[in-house]
């Protein structure tokens, strides 16, 4: 009986445990803006940036990331790419398949120089979606 008792107790201390090891991080966007290569290939002009007010999280737990727009966009992480790290900006960067199963790369950049302003980029091989993130 105690034996039991021990593995029920082991078990559960094992579950919290995973849980608070378990990593999530959520963002708010305050803006995005899109680039997009032209006819020829050539990458045009970045869009005026658009106010918008969206979540996002980063879950390395289910190796995903969410944004939380009017169609939400789902990034399944294939791959974590090393940190990188210079004098202006510190880099995140993930290989992902989004929603339709299209290759993209995301990278969550510490802007230094600005005050530690943070951007997601969400990078295809056409197009590049950029949003200002803060942490909450």
């Amino acid at each position: 009986m105690n034996t039991l008792r021990n593995y029920i107790l082991i078990l559960f201390l094992g579950l919290g445990l995973q849980q608070a090891y378990s990593q999530s991080y959520r963002f708010k966007t305050s803006g995005f803006s899109v680039l997009e290569k032209n006819e020829r290939g050539k990458w045009g002009e970045w869009s005026n940036l658009d106010l918008v007010n969206l979540s996002v999280i980063l879950d390395t737990d289910k190796h995903r990331i969410v944004v939380y727009s009017q169609e939400i966009q789902l990034f399944s992480i294939s791959e974590y790419i090393e940190r990188e790290e210079n004098d202006t900006d510190i880099v995140y960067s993930f290989l992902c398949k989004d929603n339709s199963g299209n290759d993209c790369k995301l990278s969550i950049i510490t802007r230094k120089k600005q005050d530690y302003r943070k951007q997601l980029y969400i990078n295809y091989d056409n197009q590049i979606i950029v949003y200002n993130i803060v942490s909450v």
